[in-house]
């Protein structure tokens, strides 16, 4: 009885959470001018303080280590990631290149410029930003992994061990 319970509570939940969930887009619009303009700045300065951290690990030589060498394949991603986001910001958000328009569930139109349709393929692959967030993250946590210390038994309180 519990699992039935347990199962129709699960599906329930899911079936809601599809059903009811709104649009998510992996690169948000911000309020203009003054949210966007700080907002581009923040990724200027991500990709500055990542490049800084690249140059930090090789001047010291510390990408030797596997873990430092994942982590630094991380900040590379994350530039590549934070300038793509940082360029469909321009196209959609400062420039008005490109309208989206939403025509269904699963489709969109994009309206370039005359003369620029080369312009809506291009910002339909840089909206595909998470093939360059997701990797630095994986290349994060393999570094934070490797570099961590081993995992010791710790002593409860209370608990006497062998």
């Amino acid at each position: 009885m519990k699992q039935t319970r347990n199962v129709f509570f699960t599906a329930t939940s899911l079936g809601l959470l599809f059903c009811l969930a709104r649009p998510a887009a992996a690169t948000q619009a911000h309020g203009a001018p003054e949210g966007l303009f700080v907002h581009q700045l923040s990724h200027l300065f991500f990709i500055f303080a990542m490049a800084i951290l690249i140059y930090w690990l090789r001047s010291r030589k510390l990408v030797r280590e596997t873990g430092w060498r994942n982590i630094q394949y991380a900040a590379l991603f994350f530039i590549l990631w934070s300038l793509d986001a940082f360029l469909v910001h321009l196209l959609d958000e400062q420039f008005l290149l490109v309208q989206v328009t939403r025509i269904g569930p699963w489709q969109i139109k994009l309206d370039t410029p005359a003369g620029m349709g080369w312009l809506g393929g291009l910002y339909y692959l840089l909206k595909l930003d998470h093939l360059l967030c997701v990797p630095g993250l994986i290349f994060l946590y393999m570094g934070l992994r490797r570099l961590s210390p081993p995992e010791t038994e710790t002593e409860v309180p209370g608990k006497k061990t062998p």
